[in-house]
């Protein structure tokens, strides 16, 4: 009597494990993707109307600290 549960008891151990596996990777896969549209929706990094080398305040700032 025992051997005929024993199979149904590893399809169902096997069932919760392929269905674990299953759910950790939609958690993943939809973690992973919250953070690549958070970060492509920040702010552009080359603002319309600026082109070219800017010397800003921080470049300075390096500049100093490198001692060029």
């Amino acid at each position: 009597m025992k051997n005929k549960r024993q199979p149904k008891d590893q399809e169902r151990r096997e069932f919760i494990k392929k269905s674990t596996l299953v759910g950790a990777g939609v958690a993943a896969t939809t973690l992973a993707s919250t953070r690549a549209i958070a970060e492509v929706s920040g702010e552009p990094i080359e603002k319309p109307g600026q082109k070219g080398y800017q010397l800003t305040q921080h470049v300075l700032d390096y500049y100093k600290s490198a001692d060029i």
